[in-house]
Formats: C-alpha cells, structure tokens, sequence
C-alpha cells in the first residue's frame, strides 16, 4: 500500500527522523525540520534528522513553541509521532526559561531565579554549579545569587545538566557611536539593505528588550553577514569590537565600514599582527588574540575586550570561535555579542558554549530560499570520482588513516582533472581549492597561475585577489586560507582538489565563495579519489549542503574525461 503524498517524515521512537527523498512534500518538510532538527546523513533515498535538546532550545530561542514543532511533525509524518517523542519535545521546548538570570540591588551579584524547589535542590547536589551559587530569595521569589563574574561559567554549567536560562539581566550601553548607513556607498554604488538583513538586525536587537542583544544569525556565504553587522551597528550606535578570521577579513570589514557607512577611516582601528591601533570601532583577527609566547603564559592581547567601553562584540564566522576565546566570552556577559555563520557545526562540537556563551541562534533562512529570491546565485554541486594510478594503489593499501587520506587527496590525476573543468569553463572566473601545499603548487605551475597560501603576505595576497575581481586573471589557486570571508563577487566556478577531514563548515565556506549573485549560475566541484577513504570524508561534507537543499551530481571521469 503507498502511503498518502505529502507525508514524507517517519517519526522513529529514539528521536530520529527519516525523510523520504521521493516525496512530493520533501522540499516543503525539509524546509520545516531545519528549524528544530539536526541533519545527520543524507543519502539518496532516506534523510536521517534528529530531535536534539540544542536543536530544540535553538528553535525555542527563535520564538518556535512545541505546539508548532508537534504541528510540523504531525502534518508531514506518515504515521502518528510517537508519544515518547512528543513528551521528549515538549519538555525539552518547557526547560529553555526554566531557570532566568537578573539583575539585584548588588552592583557585582545577579539573581539566578529557580521557582521549581526540585530544581532547586538538584543544582544545590550538583558538584560544578554548587560553587556558583549561594541561596537567597528576592522580592518573594526563590533561587541563587551568582557573581557578576561568573554569567558566562553558570550558562555553561546550566545548559550542560539541561536547564538553558533565559538570560534577562541588564546589557551595558557601552560608549554612544553614531553609525549611519549610507543610501549611495562612497564607491558611487547604490545601496539598500535587504529585507531578510533587516529582520535578522531585528531579531536579534529585540528592540532592546530583556533577554535581547546577544545571539547568533544563521545567513548563507554571500547574503550579506556583514551587511547585518552593519545594521546592528546603526541600530545599537556604540563602539564595537569585530572580531575575524584573518587579515584578508579584517581589511574587507574595514573596507565595508568605509564604503557603506559614515564613518571616517579615524574611526575604525586595526588590531592584528601588523598593527594594533584601538578606535572606536576596531577590528581583530582571532589569531592575534590566541596568540601567545608559550603555552604557560596568559594570553595578553586579551586584554583587548577592556581597552575601551565596548558596548557591542561582533564574532564574525562564529562557527570558528577558538576554544581559548569562550573564557573571554564567559567574561564579558554583559556586552552585546553577535554571532555570524553560515553553519552553527563546530568540528569541535562546542555548539553548546555557543549557545550559552555567544547567545541562542536569532534568525536563521535557508539558503535555497534567498537563491529562488535571486540574493545568492543558484549553484550546480559536482563530485567526479576518479581512480588512484596503479602505481599508488600498493602505497594507499599499506598506509594508515591519516597516510590512506592524503594520498587520495593528492591523486596526482586531479591535475589533469582541473585541467579539464577549467578547459570547460573558459568564460568563468575559477578557484582551485585545497589542502596539502604541495599539491597546490604543482597545479599553480601547471596552470601557470598564482597561488595563495597562508604564508602569501597580505599585500601580495590583496593584489592578486583585486586583479581576480577585476577579471584580468581567470584562474587562482588557493589553501584553505579562502574558505574565510574573503569576497570574490566574480567567481563563478570553484574546483575542491582536498579538504579537510569530513568538515561540513567547510564544504559550506568553500561553496559560498562563489554564492554571490551574478549572470551565470555558479557550479561546485569536488575531485574525489574513487574506493578510497576520501570517499567516506566527502559524504560527511556534503551533509550540509544537501540539508540547505543542494544536489549532488556524481560523475565518474578517467584521466582522459
């Protein structure tokens, strides 16, 4: 018997969902479950999706409620939800709010309000947030004071045993800053912020309300995260700290700043490794802030989150965030942090400390939306697979893991691979993207073309990418140092040699670098070693693109195409 059409999700009792490709309401169900739903493999029949109490509390954050979650699950299961996962989903949406965070007549104290005497008892028994609290009423209410000092520590402590607070304590002003934004940029361009930019500035900002201000918006590579930043600056108008990837990044914001604000290059400093200028708005990498002489020392460009009463923190690409840096952000609470990704996937699997640290996901749009919107390009996904050369093969079988991955990944026919796409896309600017330097270079000789690597020096590095925007080179070769916020509005064609191990944020990146809305549709190729661990690596790649809806078209090419 064939089920009815339109129900393409079977709800399973551990909290899995399986979403059948061949359905005709798979593209609307789809679109629905990435709201509250973490995507785990991606298959061609069957997509597999699971309830997590962090996908729930993310989506309870955004204003989604179990009714609306149960609806979802209801209107596209095929069979009944079962009634384990409706209770698992009504009380995980019920405990984000369980537990609020406020201010008290004390300058250095707040007031951790736990109405729930249970509760109560289990965070007074637990040995890591013990510590932190101390029991007190106020104003009739039962619960805890906690230091000022230590907002960030119980966030943390809280979310882990499965209590998220609503955090409403007050946020500082910080120093007043006007940021108007431009109507015609100082380049002459006309400029408008979109609408979906605006929502996302709003949502977050909560019109300053308690339990707003800090948090994270979900855009896809190309739609304009800084365009947001930018906005939220105008709407908070206090002077903010930016903190990115890299120097290419950090000349791109101040660049922004300059051309699409009315702020003057006086007030936007620098602060990297090649200067270290504070001003009103200032912007850093991550490495200057990790850095440090030897692993016994602190880190001392920490210093940097007190140089100034900074009233906002923006974390550009916040999927990235380095470990050290959530003590900081443990730190400061009461600042306004806004958090920028195209995905909320950290290799590292904080996803929690971004939750607790940097704030709840905001606003968040799928990327197929703004691509039928004509905001970001539409793009054509490509893995041509190939075989290792018989000389390899004996090599590749002895190797372990990590040996097995990069002799794949350095299959010496992917030259003439690259060779062959970019021979079929001669009207379009093209990157070649990869991993081990070697195998980047031989291609750059080979192509006779440049290439940029980590150790390429930014002056270098901005002048081949502005000869690349501005069409007199056809074809770059890059490492991952592009997978970052680097802006190549031309780029129309990215070719992937090597990647990283299985990661999806770069997949992700790496895509978005040719996103930006232009004449021809994009196209995506990733060159996979064929029966190799490389295979295995890419699957977990492709996990989120096929979650924002693209697909895969899989061709197997010998050496002669």
């Amino acid at each position: 018997m064939q089920p009815p059409a339109g129900t393409p999700l079977i709800i399973q009792s551990d909290a899995s969902l399986l979403l059948d490709v061949h359905d005709p309401g798979f593209e609307e169900a789809r679109a629905e479950l990435t709201a509250f739903a973490e995507l785990e493999k991606s298959p061609e029949h069957m997509h597999t999706y699971r309830l997590s109490p962090l996908s729930l509390w993310n989506a309870a954050s955004a204003g989604l409620s179990a009714d609306h979650v149960l609806g979802v699950l209801d209107r596209y299961g095929r069979y009944p939800t079962p009634e384990n996962v409706r209770f698992f989903v009504t009380d995980t949406i019920s405990r984000f709010g369980k537990i609020g965070l406020h201010a008290t007549d004390e300058p250095n104290r707040l007031f951790l309000d736990v109405p729930d005497r249970a509760i109560r008892e289990e965070l007074i028994n637990n040995k890591r947030v013990a510590p932190l609290i101390e029991p007190t009423d106020q104003d009739g209410r039962a619960g805890f004071t906690v230091a000022l000092y230590d907002r960030g520590t119980i966030k943390q402590e809280l979310t882990q045993i499965g209590y998220p607070v609503r955090d409403e304590a007050p946020l500082k002003e910080g120093d007043p800053l006007t940021v108007a934004l431009r109507d015609t940029t100082l380049s002459g361009g006309l400029f408008h912020v979109r609408d979906y930019q605006v929502e996302a500035a709003t949502a977050f900002h909560g019109a300053g309300l308690p339990g707003t201000g800090f948090g994270t918006i979900v855009l896809p590579c190309g739609a304009g995260k800084t365009i947001v930043g930018m906005k939220v600056m105008e709407i908070i108008a206090t002077n903010t700290l930016i903190l990115t990837t890299n120097v290419a990044a950090v000349h791109q914001w101040i660049d922004e700043l300059v051309d699409k604000t009315m702020l003057s290059p006086d007030d936007i400093g620098e602060y990297t490794g090649d200067h270290k200028i504070i001003r009103p708005v200032t912007v850093a990498t991550y490495q200057i802030l990790v850095w440090r002489r030897d692993r016994t020392e602190d880190f001392p460009h920490f210093q940097l989150f007190r140089e100034r009463n900074w009233g906002l923190i923006i974390y550009d690409e916040v999927h990235l965030l380095p470990a050290p840096v959530f003590r900081v952000t443990a730190e400061i609470q009461a600042v306004r942090r806004l958090g920028l990704t195209a995905t909320l996937v950290r290799e590292d699997s904080r996803e929690s400390d971004v939750f607790s640290l940097v704030g709840p996901k905001r606003y968040d749009v799928p990327w197929k939306e703004l691509e039928q919107k004509g905001w970001i390009a539409e793009a054509n996904c490509y893995e041509i697979r190939i075989d290792l050369p018989e000389s390899l093969k004996l090599d590749y079988a002895v190797a372990d893991k990590r040996g097995k991955f990069r002799i794949a990944s350095e299959n010496p026919r992917k030259v003439d691979i690259a060779k062959q796409i970019i021979e079929n896309h001669r009207e379009d600017s093209i990157m070649v993207i990869g991993q081990y330097l070697d195998q980047l270079g031989e291609l750059a000789r080979e192509l006779d073309v440049p290439i940029i690597t980590g150790k390429t020096p930014n002056a270098q590095r901005e002048e081949i990418y502005g000869r690349f925007r501005r069409g007199e080179l056809h074809v770059i070769v890059v490492s991952k140092v592009a997978n970052f916020a680097i802006d190549l509005p031309d780029a129309s064609v990215a070719i992937q040699v090597s990647g990283t191990f299985g990661s999806r944020q770069e997949e992700a990146q790496r895509l978005g670098r040719i996103l930006r809305p232009k004449a021809r549709n994009s196209s995506f190729y990733s060159v996979i070693s064929r029966y190799t661990t490389e295979e295995t690596f890419a699957a977990n790649r492709q996990k989120f693109l096929t979650e924002q809806g693209y697909k895969y078209h899989i061709e197997i090419w010998d050496s002669d195409g």
